[in-house]
């Protein structure tokens, strides 16, 4: 029994002796890459590692962005009383947010929510040099806005823009910008997430996510990566309080880009489609069509005669990728299809019958009467003073409505003040039919009002998805 305890000791003692061995064989050959892991400063110049060059080159085209705008002052029932008309009835409010110059010549893009509702706009720049500003465009649906500057021949510092597409999750980046006002504030962090679709800001969303602190007054700012290149523009922060909580949202340079070439170039931002309309792929279609897990779209709709039917697209086609970036919503689709000019071909990767195959789709504006054909209706009918307009696929994506919809007919764009149009109806109306005839142009319903016997007309329009039938008399 001891002997055997013995022999025991002998070989543990051996066995530890071994393995310790072993691993300090196996510490020595990694080595190396504990050491790329995480290591000291290896110099003073390692020590001194900083942003400021970058900084440096980068923060001179970001500028200051203020705006004025005359509002109705609110005025108590005493204060009338005892000061009377000596109250003044409007009053000039300022705002304050942040650009980026991308053109040398004085272009600056910003947030559309920073100038909307201005009246007049004013730019300073990094040096303290200020420039009145004129609005080139703005564009609310994905909340950029483009600015010019007369610079009197001088040639400011511009911000190149990035190829987000190959941005990451995890690549460093610098927030640029004027939070709360108190002067331009540099900020760093890295890329928390790309294609965020779900932030409810607009509904061309995919926006880039990041840590680097962003506050009330950085809209409009630089996300800049460590080449100097501008990866997006700061429009919107997740907080409960109003301060950054490390969820900021940037809108991608590729579409700044877009934005920005269409202000300078057409003047106005023209959102090309593709003419389907289509449903996120759950876990259950994701099954049925053999994926291990869900992603792409499925087609629900194919507008007749549209980018998509020409090109042989049909209901229930599954599309994973535009362009070979991966697509899980149809917010998304719209963007990767918003960022190319009309005219240019986007590759769709389609699953049809189990088998993948790649479609091009030549995308161009939808078709139909848009806002430049609006009309304002006179005479004494029930829509006097009524802007209204033809009802198209074009009129619906330049307003957010569903250029699927069902049916046709008269858009009511907007009602005067004071008119006789304002008792009866409400900017989104779709006027259906005018005693009993259906209305699919301005110059039917014209034809229908003047057919009104004694002033009366009986009704047909569309309020909020729901159909109201009334008789309006004068």
């Amino acid at each position: 029994m001891i002997h055997t305890l013995r022999m025991t000791k002998h070989v543990s003692k051996f066995l530890v002796i071994a393995g310790l061995s072993v691993l300090a064989l196996l510490v020595v050959a990694f080595m190396p890459l504990f050491a790329h892991a995480q290591r000291l400063p290896q110099s003073q110049a390692e020590i001194d590692l900083s942003f400021a060059p970058l900084v440096r080159e980068a923060s001179p085209a970001v500028v200051n962005v203020f705006t004025e705008r005359m509002v109705a002052n609110r005025v108590s029932p005493m204060e009338q009383l005892f000061f009377g008309d000596a109250i003044p009835k409007q009053r000039r409010q300022n705002s304050l947010g942040s650009g980026v110059i991308v053109g040398s010549d004085g272009v600056i893009v910003t947030n559309n929510h920073v100038i909307d509702g201005a009246d007049t706009f004013r730019v300073v720049l990094s040096d303290r040099r200020e420039y009145p500003a004129e609005l080139v465009l703005a564009d609310e649906r994905t909340d950029l806005a483009v600015l010019k500057i007369d610079t009197e021949g001088a040639v400011l510092p511009v911000l190149p823009y990035a190829d987000t597409r190959a941005a990451e999750v995890g690549d460093l980046v610098l927030a640029i910008g004027n939070p709360f006002g108190v002067g331009q504030t540099v900020t760093s962090g890295i890329i928390s997430a790309t294609a965020r679709t779900d932030v409810g800001i607009s509904d061309y969303a995919f926006f880039l996510q990041t840590d680097a602190a962003v506050n009330p007054g950085n809209s409009g700012g630089a996300l800049v990566n460590t080449k100097g290149e501008l990866v997006g523009v700061n429009t919107a922060i997740f907080s409960r309080s109003g301060g950054s909580n490390g969820i900021g949202f940037a809108i991608p340079a590729e579409m700044v880009k877009r934005v920005v070439d269409a202000a300078m170039n057409e003047g106005t931002f023209v959102r090309p489609w593709l003419g389907l309309a289509a449903q996120s792929v759950s876990y259950d279609i994701a099954k049925a069509q053999g994926l291990d897990r869900p992603v792409g779209v499925m087609v629900t709709e194919v507008y007749d005669d549209g980018p998509a039917d020409r090109s042989g697209l049909r209901r229930g086609d599954l599309v994973t990728a535009i362009d070979g970036r991966e697509v899980f919503d149809e917010k998304g689709l719209k963007f990767l299809a918003a960022v190319r000019s009309p005219g240019d071909e986007a590759f769709l990767t389609v699953l049809r019958g189990g088998k993948t195959q790649n479609i091009g789709v030549t995308v161009e504006p939808p078709p139909g009467a848009r806002e430049a054909d609006i009309v304002l209706l006179d005479g004494r009918t029930a829509f006097s003073g009524a802007r209204v307009v033809e009802l198209s696929p074009r009129l619906a994506e330049e307003n957010g409505l569903d250029p699927f919809q069902k049916g046709s007919g008269i858009y009511v764009h907007s009602v005067m003040r004071r008119s006789i149009a304002r008792n009866f109806f409400r900017p989104g109306d779709i006027v259906r039919s005018v005693n009993g005839i259906q209305t699919k142009t301005v110059d039917e319903l014209k034809s229908a009002l003047s057919a009104g016997k004694e002033s009366s007309w009986d009704i047909e329009i569309e309020r909020n998805g729901r159909i109201v039938r009334g008789t309006v008399r004068l």
